[in-house]
Parts: structure tokens; sequence; C-alpha cells
């Protein structure tokens, strides 16, 4: 089978690597090279990274525009079935006439279309994680099921639970290959469905009013944009003691070598390090040692 396969981030890549070593990968579709950093380096995607290594023979595209002459080319490549992982861009009907079109979106349909399934998924606080391979159509997440992969909430945050479920996208993909011509699609419940924007660097901002909400943000954006309160404190390693006792905000309860005790308008977390602006990570009892904070003093 003749694949074109179109992603972009880590997340595509691990299921490319499986196409790889399985099928036939005619070309890869991915978002362009930019610059990030604060030296600001030309960065390539990491789909585009992994054939420039293993399969430099296959050809890549990096198109600004899904326009005519991009689909001309897609055309040429005369492939069985296109694949879509993270790829950044709707595609349009004329794409989707080329070949069958199937997605691996990363949350359990319809729960969480859109751009950040799973960092709402943990926000959420969802009893079950998954990924779910779906025919692609016009419009957004919104195609027939055809399979899953589930697994438990162990309190995984957003960069663990990244690679589990990049994971179990590269196992569905090739179990559905090899099955495809039996499966039965499933209809979407469109009025179960929510939707999840693009995250922002100022969703990470937070205050101490809710624990259960603190933690599952610490976890949700754990790799980027991270947590940090108002003053551009960074958060590391926070965890809920308990949810229901009233404390005030920010007021240091415990304090330990390992991690500090803070409490919130309700509840309280443990918070591991901490991180002044333009400063190095060091541990929450370092940072209050330095601060000559101690226990009743408010953490702001």
């Amino acid at each position: 089978m003749r694949i074109i396969f179109m992603g972009t981030p880590d997340y595509a890549a691990v299921i490319l690597e499986s196409l790889l070593k399985n099928h036939k990968v005619c070309a890869l579709v991915c978002g362009e090279d930019k610059r990030a950093g604060r030296d600001m380096h030309l960065k390539v995607p990491a789909t585009k990274a992994l054939l420039q290594k293993h399969s430099p023979e296959i050809s890549i595209l990096q198109p600004k525009m899904l326009d005519e002459n991009f689909i001309k080319t897609i055309k040429s490549f005369a492939c069985d079935m296109i694949i879509v992982a993270a790829f950044g861009k709707i595609l349009p009907k004329a794409v989707l006439e080329i070949a069958p079109c199937v997605n691996l979106h990363a949350s359990i349909l319809p729960r969480f279309r859109g751009a950040s399934p799973i960092q709402q998924s943990i926000l959420e606080n969802e009893c079950f994680f998954g990924v779910t391979l779906m025919q692609m159509q016009e419009g957004l997440d919104c195609g027939d099921i055809l399979g899953f992969k589930v697994i438990r909430n162990s309190k995984q945050g957003a960069i663990e639970l990244f690679d589990i479920l990049a994971k179990c996208a590269a196992e569905l993909t090739l179990e559905y290959i090899q099955r495809y011509e039996e499966i039965n699609p499933l209809k979407q419940i469109n009025a179960d469905a929510s939707y999840c924007k693009k995250i922002k660097k100022e969703s990470g901002c937070v205050c101490f009013d809710n624990a259960r909400a603190l933690e599952s943000k610490s976890l949700a954006y754990d790799g980027w944009p991270g947590i940090f309160l108002s003053s551009g404190l960074k958060l590391k390693g926070v965890r809920a003691k308990e949810y229901l006792c009233k404390y005030r905000s920010g007021e240091i309860l415990e304090i330990k070598e390992d991690s500090i005790r803070v409490g919130c308008k309700r509840g309280s977390v443990w918070i591991d390090c901490l991180q002044a602006p333009s400063k190095k990570l060091i541990s929450a009892y370092q940072y209050l040692q330095g601060k000559h904070l101690k226990v009743g003093s408010i953490l702001e």
C-alpha cells in the first residue's frame, strides 16, 4: 500500500516511524521550518527530521497553502491512502477526494474536537484518555470513527501522555491498515461533541484558588506553557494534598527539604520547585530560604 503521511510534531513522528517499518510511504506533508528558542535557530518539524535521518529518499512537502499546485503534486504520487496526524491544517475537499483519508486524533471522540485534546482531557480530569482513528470529511474532527485505543487516567502529565498516546496511535494505524476492508465505520454523535482551542501562553497563569484545578493545570501544561503566578514565578511539580479545607490564598503551610505545602482558598498543594523570572529552576525549599519566607508567609 502506497501511503502519503501528513503530520508535523513528535506525536506524528512516532506514527510515521511505525509506518516506515511496515509500509510504503511515498511522501510526507508537514508544516514549515520555524525559528524557535532564544537564539531563534531554524528548527525542522519532527517528522521531517525523522525522514532526513532514516529515509532521505522520500519526498517532503511543506506547503504554505493547500492550493491547486499542492493538490496536483499530491495526485502525482498515486497513493492508496492518506494518513493524517497533528497536521495543523484543515484539508480541502479536493484533497479528501484523492484517496481515503484517515486521521489520528488524540481524544476519545466526539469529546474534545479541536487543537488541544490532550491538555483538555487532563484539565477535565477524564477517567480515560485515548486516541481515535476516524475517516476525514469536511469539518473539524467530525468524521466516522474507525477505531479507538483507550488508557486509564493515572495522573499523567501532558508530556508523558503525548508519548503514550503517540504509541497507541501508531499501533492503531497498523491494525487499521491490516483490517480496513472489514471495518464498519461508526458515526459520531454530534450532540456529545465538545471543542478545545489552541493553548496560549497566558493559559498557564494561575492563582491559589483551587487545589484540584491547580494540579490539573500543572499536569496539562507540563512542558509548555507551564504554570506561573501573575508575578511570573513558575511552579513545578504541583500535587494536590487535599481538596476541601480553606486557607489564605498562597499561605505557606509546611516546609520540607523536598517540597513545600501551600494553601488555596479551597484545598492545598505540594510544590517541588520554583523558578523566578530570568532565574534558574531551584527547589522550593531553596527559594524560600533565599527569600526568607517561612510558615505563615504568602507565596506570590
